[in-house]
């Protein structure tokens, strides 16, 4: 793995749009009466799905890692719902947290977080499906959303 791949990871992006989320939110802190605890469970409702979409991943024996070939087409459990439940759990722990903090202010970081992790990442990963399961992936990629 080079340089770029190594550090090109939806983690690391997410870490940097959680960081400026937490400036954003220290700067002009917006205090909305039950905002933290619904930014609390969007948080961790984001953590449950990462770790269920990962385990799906893992016990069909494909990768998790963004760059990585597929071995298998997951299209059970959370994967019918979602071609991408690890991102949109990420995005869920973005918006979580920047609730939590106070951040409203910050909450246009989802979109653009998603943005880039959608060309970034998503955009490859779908060729490396199509690529390698052809007419199913395509099968699947027509019946099941992107995002939810």
């Amino acid at each position: 793995m080079g340089p770029r791949t190594m550090f090109d990871l939806p983690p690391v992006w997410l870490a940097v749009f959680l960081g400026l989320s937490y400036g954003a939110a220290r700067l002009w802190p917006v205090r909305v009466p039950g905002m933290p605890a619904v930014g609390l469970g969007l948080a961790g409702l984001g953590v449950v799905l990462l770790l269920v979409a990962a385990a799906q991943m893992l016990a069909r024996r494909t990768t998790v890692h963004p760059h990585g070939q597929p071995a298998v087409l997951v299209t059970g459990g959370l994967f019918r719902l979602s071609r991408n439940p690890i991102y949109l759990a990420d995005a869920l722990m973005l918006a979580g947290l920047t609730l939590w903090w106070d951040g409203l202010v910050a909450l246009p970081l989802v979109p653009v977080f998603m943005a880039l992790i959608a060309r970034r990442f998503i955009r490859p990963e779908e060729a490396r499906l199509r690529a390698a399961f052809g007419v199913a992936a395509d099968a699947y990629m027509a019946r099941t959303r992107r995002w939810l």
